[in-house]
């Protein structure tokens, strides 16, 4: 979906449904006086402000109001995912305030704790909220939706298909499978899953926009695993085209236009964006292969996220400050202890993939032992995974 908090197409799907991993920008003091921060929007005082303002009037008079707490909420979430800014996450458990601390609030308030709390990696305590909801209300997809997409960002896969099952009979069609191929897809079954995924979406044409983008956003992620270039920038743009600004969708179709030698095209699909931090850290990536002037502004900028972020003891962005010290900074030693942290906490094939990079730079083939066991055990298919694990192999002989 951040995608952020890094993102899942689940995650994302869960938000909207409802109504983060990709990481938002966190706040930085600049190297220079002439750094650029951001291009401000022309429309600050949008409908989007003013739905806002009005919803944060109508709960001022009565903060206790447990569905006007969850709208507004839930549409801070939203905003947050859709600008990449981590402050809206703040703002809404500070609305879910009355109810945050409670040992078994409101089935509503759980939900929404457990999405917040898996956007700040604290996906234990997640699925303790998700283990109360299930019990409260076991007919609210958004429960299984969440649940689903903690236990796959964990690599626990057969966990997540249980998850996934009863969407079958409480979402639609096209919801269930979605969730269910998104899952086996990681787990040795990836052509049968992408199949039937495509099949089920051309079966439902009256499938919803945001039903579409999910079941495109995980048909995307199949093909690119599987290395079907064609389909993959398909499937992209067909999100981009029903949502221009979708973050995740941005740095997710980067890096396979950059892992496809085409800098210049990923940059178009970024549009300059450098508020959040996956879409900044590709703009550098990208800007390396191309040897542009703007590189050591903007990897200076990263690198003063980077600190900011430590200051404050955030752990949550290790993925992307792995990639940024061992393919932009050249310090495998220092990319791999931060893949191997990071790996600790989540195995998506992204994690997986920056871990075995950073083991094969540093010369310590070693170190990715517990990764290469997962993909072993969890019959990962995907291409560019399957070349670290040669390479590796190769560092040993």
């Amino acid at each position: 979906m951040l995608k952020k908090p890094h993102l899942t197409r689940a995650y994302i799907f869960l938000i909207t449904l409802g109504g983060m991993g990709v990481a938002g920008a966190a706040p930085y003091l600049p190297s220079s006086d002439h750094t650029v921060l951001e291009q401000l929007r022309n429309n600050v005082g949008d409908s989007t402000t003013r739905e806002i303002k009005a919803l944060r009037a109508k709960l001022a008079q009565n903060p206790q109001n447990l569905e006007q707490a969850t709208v507004l909420a839930r549409r801070y979430i939203q905003i947050g995912r859709a600008e990449a800014d981590p402050r809206y996450s703040g703002r809404a458990q500070s609305v879910l305030a009355p109810w945050w601390n409670q040992a078994n609030p409101p089935e509503s308030v759980l939900i929404l704790r457990a999405t917040l709390k898996q956007g700040d990696h604290q996906f234990a305590e997640a699925l303790k909220d998700l283990a109360l909801a299930k019990k409260s209300t076991p007919d609210d997809p958004q429960v299984w939706i969440t649940e689903a997409t903690v236990l796959q960002v964990l690599g626990r896969y057969a966990e997540a298909k249980q998850s996934c099952t009863p969407l079958l009979s409480l979402a639609s069609e096209l919801i269930g499978i979605s969730c269910l191929t998104g899952v086996s897809s990681l787990n040795g079954q990836a052509s049968s899953a992408y199949r039937l995924l495509e099949q089920t979406l051309n079966q439902n044409p009256k499938a919803t926009p945001l039903e579409r983008n999910w079941a495109w956003g995980t048909l995307a992620e199949m093909a690119e695993r599987l290395g079907k270039t064609e389909q993959t920038q398909a499937y992209f743009k067909a999100i981009l085209t029903l949502e221009p600004n979708d973050v995740y969708a941005q740095a997710s179709y980067a890096d396979f236009l950059l892992d496809q030698g085409q800098p210049q095209q990923a940059l178009e699909v970024l549009k300059n964006n450098l508020k959040p931090d996956a879409l900044l850290l590709r703009q550098i990536l990208a800007e390396k292969q191309l040897n542009s002037p703007h590189l050591a502004v903007h990897q200076q900028m990263m690198q003063d996220r980077i600190k900011a972020s430590r200051a404050r003891g955030s752990t949550i962005h290790r993925r992307e400050e792995a990639i940024f010290t061992l393919r932009v900074l050249n310090q495998p030693a220092q990319a791999l202890e931060l893949a191997l942290d990071n790996f600790a906490v989540q195995r998506e094939p992204l994690d997986l993939r920056i871990l075995l990079e950073s083991a094969w730079a540093a010369k310590n083939p070693t170190a990715a032992a517990d990764a290469l066991e997962f993909i072993r055990s969890s019959k990962l298919e995907d291409v560019q995974i399957q070349k670290w694990v040669k390479k590796l192999g190769e560092v040993k002989k």
